[in-house]
């Protein structure tokens, strides 16, 4: 979700990380991260990195803020 899409989008990412900790501790279950090229922002800062694996395409830019 970006800045620009509002405030529910932004808050969607708190529901997808409070289940994907949910996914991985009540059940005891894995999960795999795969990021492709760009990965910034609010993907980067929530659910993409909480991979118990985290895997990215090569050279893929990943970051937690966009080039300036």
């Amino acid at each position: 979700a970006r800045m620009q899409e509002g405030s529910l989008s932004l808050m969607q990412m708190a529901k997808i990380s409070s289940a994907l900790h949910n996914y991985q501790f009540d059940k005891k279950l894995f999960y795999v991260s795969i990021l492709t090229s760009p990965t910034t922002g609010g993907v980067t800062a929530s659910f993409g990195m909480l991979g118990d694996i985290i895997i990215a395409e090569p050279n893929a830019y990943i970051a937690f803020a966009g080039k300036r």
